[in-house]
């Protein structure tokens, strides 16, 4: 637990802080090692504690390598985690070290909430990138909410933000088709590198197919196909990792591809379509790709 009282910092004793298996994978931030109240409050995108000395409370960052672990499964509960900077994925694992993809924590995203039940955290978390985390000791939480009652409803409100996506992901896995299930993932994707302030149409897949499959109850095999499918059709592009957003509106309500026979004869007509349109219309083609994809 840290104190409240703004902290001499020793790069000996910041480790001293984190559990033992933190300890071991983290390594410190050169230059800024704290964030005040109010920035984490940013971060999480909810109102800053008001009349508070926000420089006076502060939260230690610690950077995690690609591969690393941040918590394992069974691991005694301290801390929850938000991510400043960096992309995560928190997996279950069977017994025969079989991995079930839960989430993907990025900017701003809150983890190690599932530690609070039983003392232990129940699913494990893995640095898919090199990753900036601000540590959340969980007594400090408690302790900050009995004093501020608007902090402490703002984590419950952040808590259940996660708990509803979530929902929605339990949701569509029984609903969509597979076609539409990648689909929407693109589409979250789109949105959530939009809320961290980046480029919503062109962004780098930081998980690999394997984990989106995972994540999304399908097999390697079809996210891949589907997504060559999403190519073929000019919904998507892709290159490697590289994914560009080329028709939003048709991702949001596709509810399943054409046959494949069908789209070649589509795609043929639509270049054809295209080759003999004027300058002035040659966005008109593609437009009846958003039709046929929601259909």
């Amino acid at each position: 637990m840290l104190s409240t009282q703004t902290p001499e910092i020793h790069p000996d004793s910041t480790v001293s802080a984190l559990h033992s298996s933190t300890h071991e994978a983290g390594w410190q931030r050169q230059g800024k090692l704290w964030s005040n109240l109010k920035e984490l409050c940013d971060l999480l995108r909810i109102p800053h504690v008001a009349n508070h000395a926000d420089e006076e409370l502060l939260f230690q960052h610690v950077q995690f390598k690609t591969g690393q672990r941040i918590h394992t499964i069974g691991q005694p509960f301290d801390t929850l985690y938000v991510v400043h900077s960096g992309f995560l994925k928190t997996v279950l694992i069977d017994e025969f070290g079989n991995e079930q993809v839960l989430s993907f924590p990025m900017k701003g995203d809150l983890f190690g909430v599932d530690g609070i039940h039983t003392k232990r955290y129940a699913s494990e978390a893995v640095a898919l990138s090199n990753c900036d985390l601000i540590l959340l000791p969980f007594k400090k939480l408690t302790a900050l909410g009995r004093t501020h009652a608007e902090f402490e409803h703002a984590m419950y409100s952040v808590m259940s933000r996660e708990l509803v996506r979530e929902q929605s992901m339990v949701s569509m896995l029984g609903a969509l088709s597979a076609e539409a299930r990648v689909a929407r993932f693109l589409v979250s994707l789109s949105e959530r590198y939009a809320e961290m302030g980046y480029s919503s149409k062109l962004f780098n897949l930081r998980m690999t197919r394997h984990e989106i499959g995972s994540y999304l109850g399908l097999t390697l095999e079809t996210v891949s196909r589907t997504l060559s499918a999403f190519n073929e059709i000019g919904l998507i592009s892709v290159d490697q990792r590289s994914i560009g957003i080329k028709d939003i509106d048709a991702l949001k309500t596709l509810r399943r591809l054409p046959p494949s026979s069908s789209r070649s004869k589509q795609l043929a007509a639509r270049k054809q379509k295209a080759a003999s349109a004027t300058p002035s219309t040659p966005s008109a083609a593609g437009s009846d790709w958003s039709r046929v994809a929601a259909v």
